[in-house]
């Protein structure tokens, strides 16, 4: 995986109105295409009765897989648009539909490219996007003199600590950028003269998102 990438941690819905047709957008996270799929399929179903529901989605770290639909509308003035907005944004996993309420006045193609994405935008500013990185969990164990330095060093490298184990010996739980792993380490023996005792736990993905950090 990338050291980073970003993606969708809470989808949202945003609507706008052009020329009394309404366009609603709804963005969703997904994992795969099938998950994709059958959310597009709920709105579909949501919607039935509306004249459009184009969607557009992209798959994998490098969106390996894009796909897109106007379903019905001039070939080339919503689905592209809409997967222009994702990709713009750098925005990996996620699946996104606009359905249109016809309002009864043709908007030509530059009209529906505009309304398309402008459709997209607000439904984005109400999704919380958070960059997914790599990272790993380790264990810290040292005595009671050491503690302070390593939480020091936490602090200082905005490391966040998982857990804190008191016992005969301290346990320490910290989140590390996979980048920094070997830097951080090598600090904490450096620093506790080689008595601290690093366990890597395992690797994982992690973000901020609300303040908090979320280990995927």
């Amino acid at each position: 995986m990338e050291d980073s990438q970003i993606i969708l941690y809470r989808g949202g819905q945003g609507e706008v109105v052009e020329k009394k047709s309404r366009f609603i957008a709804n963005i969703f996270p997904v994992s795969a295409e099938e998950e994709a799929l059958e959310r597009i399929a709920e709105i579909k179903k949501k919607h039935y009765d509306a004249r459009h529901n184009c969607f557009a989605y992209v798959i994998g770290e490098k969106n390996e897989t894009e796909r897109c639909s106007d379903d019905g509308e001039p070939s080339g003035t919503a689905g592209r648009p809409m997967l222009e907005v994702l990709t713009g944004q750098g925005i990996h996993n996620a699946a996104a539909v606009v359905t249109r309420y016809f309002g009864g006045t043709l908007l030509g193609t530059g009209g529906l490219v505009r309304a398309y994405t402008a459709a997209m935008k607000e439904a984005l500013a109400n999704c919380v996007l958070m960059e997914q990185m790599a990272g790993c969990k380790i264990s810290i164990r040292t005595d009671y003199n050491d503690i302070g330095k390593i939480q020091y060093l936490a602090r200082t490298k905005e490391l966040a600590e998982l857990d804190t184990n008191y016992a005969d010996t301290v346990e320490m739980i910290l989140l590390v950028p996979e980048k920094l792993q070997e830097s951080v380490c090598q600090e904490v023996t450096e620093k506790t003269a080689g008595k601290a005792v690093i366990t890597l736990l395992e690797k994982v993905h992690y973000g901020i998102a609300d303040g908090k950090v979320i280990v995927l």
